[in-house]
C-alpha cells in the first residue's frame, strides 16, 4: 500500500498562529511559528511578538508600568479594573509631562513617538504610545541630544530588535578622533545605539564629540567618570549626582547604573570561577566591602531618578553580577540581582523614568530562554538589553560568532536589544574592522529573530533577494544584500562576468539555472528581476580590493587585475575561473563570453 506522504506531512504541520513576516505572503512557507501577536495596550500585550513558552518557563508578569504610578496621581473611581489608560488617572494640577513615559501616560503622542512609528513601519504612533505607557518600550532621546542630530528610535519587544555597539578610548589605546570615526563606522554598519565606554584619555571631550556627531542614542556608564582622579573608596553622593547631572546636560540618552548589586549578594559570588566581570559591578562591590555599607546607587535611586527626569534620560539598569563564564550562569547571585532590578524598575516608573534592563553575558544555549523569560516576569516586561550571550567560552578571537548564536536565541525568546560582541572581546579594544564584524554579526541575529517572530514585513527584504537570486540577476542580488561590496568582491574573485551561473557550480551543474528553465516552475521568472545578458562587472572599488586583500587569498597581481578590469580586459589568468562550463574547454568558453556580450570591445 502506497504511503500518502503529502497527507502525512499536512497532518503533522502545527497550526501557525502568528502573522506572516512577508507582507506579500510570498513563497510556500506557512509563516511564523511564534506566539500569536497581541499588540494591545496594558497587560493584554504582554506576549507581543514572542516565542512560545517551553514547559516550566515562568509566565509573564501580570503587571505593567501602569501598576507603578507616581504617588501624586489618583485613580479615578470606576476605573479600578480598567486603569491602563490616561482617562483613568487624575494628575496634579498644572502637571507638565517631562519624559516620554509621562507623555504616554497622559495619552499624548509625541513627535518622537510618531518618528518611531514611521521608522518601524508595522506600528502606529498610538501603538508606540501605548507600549511606552506600559513600560514595554523606551525611546532614549535626551532633549539636549535632540538639539543635535539624534534620530529618535525605540527599543521594545513590539518593535524590531535593535543592536548596540560599544566603543570608547582606553588608558592604553585610542582617542577622541578615532572613537568618533568608529561611531560613524558603527552607524554605517547598522548600530541602532552606541555606548561610549571610555576609561582613558579626555572622557569629557570624547563624550561631547560622540554626542554631537551621532544620529543614534548614546549610552554611558557614568561610574567610569566618577572615579577619574580618585579611588573608588572615595566615591561619595555628591560626586555621583554631579557626574550624572553633567552627562545629562551633555545629552547622554541612557545611563547604565549598577544599582542592583547589593551588599547581601556578594557572598554568593565568592565561589564563582571568574567572580564579577562587570567593571561597574566590581567597583561598587569593592566600595561596599570597604565601607560595609549598601550600594550607594541603590540608596540614591530616587535622587538619581530626579536628575534623569530633567532631561528625559533613560535607565539601562546594569547587570553588575552577570556571569563571565558558562560555569557561573543563572546562579543565585545573578538572579538575586535581577530580582532587585525588577524592584528598581518599579521605583523608576513611579518617578516617570523610562527603563530598560541589562542582561547576561555568558549563558549555555539551553538556559537562554529561561533567562529571557524570568526577566519578563521579574521586571514586568521592561525591555531586556543583553550582551550576547556567549554560548561557549573557548573561541577567543571568534566571540562575535559564539555570542551571535546566543544573541539570535535571546532575541527570539524576548530580548529587545542586543549588545554586540566583536572579535576582540576579552582580548583588547576593538578597531574599525572589529566594529564592522561585530555589527554585521548582530544585525544578522536581530533580523533572523524578527523574521522568526513574525513581525510584519520583516521578511520582504529576504524575499526580494531570493527573487533576484532565482533570476540569477547578480547586480540586483548584490544591491539587496546588507554588504554589497563584500558580496560583489567575493563573486568577482572567481568570476568577473555576471552570467547565468556562478563559480561554485559552473554552467552545467547550476540548479538555480536549471530550475529557472523549467517552464512549470515560477522560479526566477519575476518580471521585475529579469536581466538580458551576461555582463562584465565594473572594476572593484578600493574598499572591495581591501576586503579581498584582508582575506589573504589573492596575490597582489590578482588584486591588480580585478581592480583594473574593463570590458576590454575580460580574459582570466591561468588557473582562474574563466566563466566556463565544466564540459567546455577554456577557449570555447572564452568565445561564448564574447558572443554573449555582443563583442569584445
Amino acid at each position: 500500500m502506497a504511503i500518502d506522504h503529502i497527507a502525512r506531512v499536512k497532518e503533522l504541520m502545527p497550526e501557525i498562529l502568528a502573522s506572516d513576516p512577508s507582507s506579500t505572503h510570498a513563497g510556500t512557507t506557512p509563516g511564523s511559528f511564534a506566539s500569536a501577536p497581541e499588540i494591545a495596550a496594558g497587560r493584554a500585550g504582554a506576549k507581543t511578538y514572542s516565542s512560545q513558552d517551553s514547559p516550566g518557563i515562568p509566565k509573564p508578569s501580570n503587571k505593567t508600568a501602569w501598576d507603578f504610578m507616581p504617588t501624586d496621581w489618583t485613580l479615578i473611581e470606576g476605573f479600578e479594573d480598567d486603569y491602563e489608560k490616561a482617562e483613568a488617572w487624575q494628575r496634579p494640577q498644572n502637571y507638565e509631562p517631562s519624559t516620554q513615559l509621562d507623555s504616554a501616560r497622559c495619552g499624548i503622542v509625541t513627535v518622537e513617538m510618531q518618528r518611531v512609528a514611521d521608522r518601524e513601519g508595522h506600528l502606529t504612533a498610538t501603538q508606540v504610545r501605548d507600549e511606552v505607557a506600559a513600560g514595554r518600550m523606551v525611546i532614549p532621546a535626551n532633549r539636549n541630544h535632540l538639539q543635535h542630530n539624534l534620530d529618535p528610535m525605540a527599543i521594545g519587544r513590539a518593535s524590531k530588535t535593535k543592536v548596540n555597539a560599544n566603543m570608547g578610548a582606553s588608558p592604553v589605546s585610542s582617542g577622541t578622533d578615532e572613537e568618533v570615526e568608529k561611531l560613524k563606522w558603527a552607524e554605517r554598519w547598522g548600530a541602532d545605539t552606541v555606548m561610549d565606554l571610555s576609561t582613558g584619555g579626555d572622557l569629557d571631550a570624547c563624550r561631547e564629540a560622540i554626542i554631537q556627531n551621532s544620529t543614534v542614542p548614546i549610552g554611558t556608564v557614568p561610574i567610569y567618570s566618577m572615579i577619574i582622579g580618585r579611588r573608588i573608596e572615595d566615591l561619595d553622593e555628591e560626586t555621583i549626582l554631579n557626574t550624572l547631572r553633567h552627562q545629562a546636560d551633555q545629552g547622554v540618552d541612557y545611563f547604565t547604573i549598577h544599582a542592583g548589586v547589593l551588599h547581601e549578594h556578594l557572598e554568593y559570588v565568592k565561589n564563582r570561577l571568574i567572580g564579577i566581570v562587570s567593571r561597574g559591578g566590581s567597583l561598587l562591590a569593592k566600595w561596599m566591602i570597604h565601607h560595609s555599607l549598601q550600594n550607594p546607587m541603590y540608596t540614591l535611586w530616587e535622587d538619581i531618578c530626579d536628575v534623569m527626569r530633567q532631561h528625559d534620560v533613560t535607565f539601562s539598569i546594569g547587570d553588575g553580577l552577570r556571569p563571565g563564564g558558562l560555569a557561573d550562569a543563572t546562579d543565585i547571585a545573578q538572579l538575586a540581582e535581577l530580582s532587585t532590578l525588577g524592584e528598581l524598575t518599579e521605583r523608576a516608573w513611579r518617578k516617570g523614568i523610562q527603563v530598560m534592563v541589562e542582561g547576561p553575558g555568558h549563558v549555555p544555549l539551553d538556559q537562554i530562554e529561561f533567562n529571557m523569560k524570568v526577566q519578563r516576569t521579574l521586571c514586568h516586561g521592561a525591555p531586556f538589553y543583553v550582551l550576547g550571550p556567549l554560548v561557549t567560552d573557548v573561541f577567543p578571537g571568534y566571540d562575535h560568532i559564539t555570542s551571535c548564536i546566543g544573541a539570535t536565541n535571546a532575541a527570539w525568546h524576548g530580548a529587545s536589544m542586543l549588545c554586540y560582541v566583536t572579535p576582540k572581546e576579552h582580548l583588547g579594544l576593538p578597531k574599525k574592522d572589529d566594529v564592522k564584524q561585530g555589527c554585521v554579526a548582530y544585525k544578522i541575529a536581530a533580523h533572523a529573530a524578527d523574521v522568526a517572530l513574525g513581525i510584519p514585513g520583516t521578511r520582504d527584504w529576504d524575499d526580494d533577494l531570493t527573487r533576484a537570486r532565482a533570476a540569477l540577476n547578480w547586480q540586483k542580488h548584490f544591491d539587496l544584500s546588507f554588504d554589497p561590496d563584500t558580496a560583489r568582491a567575493y563573486h568577482d574573485e572567481d568570476l568577473d562576468v555576471d552570467t547565468d551561473f556562478c563559480a561554485m557550480c559552473g554552467h552545467d551543474w547550476c540548479s538555480v539555472r536549471i530550475s529557472k528553465e523549467i517552464q512549470e516552475f515560477a522560479s526566477g521568472k519575476s518580471d521585475d528581476y529579469q536581466w538580458q545578458k551576461a555582463k562584465v562587472s565594473a572594476a572593484l572599488s578600493e574598499e572591495q580590493q581591501e576586503i579581498l586583500e584582508k582575506r589573504g587569498v589573492l596575490s597582489p597581481e590578482e588584486l591588480h587585475r580585478l581592480a583594473s578590469k574593463t570590458k576590454k580586459t575580460m580574459g582570466a589568468e591561468e588557473g582562474k575561473a574563466s566563466c566556463h562550463s565544466e564540459v567546455s574547454d577554456a577557449d570555447k568558453a572564452q568565445m561564448l563570453q564574447i558572443v554573449e556580450l555582443g563583442s569584445a570591445d
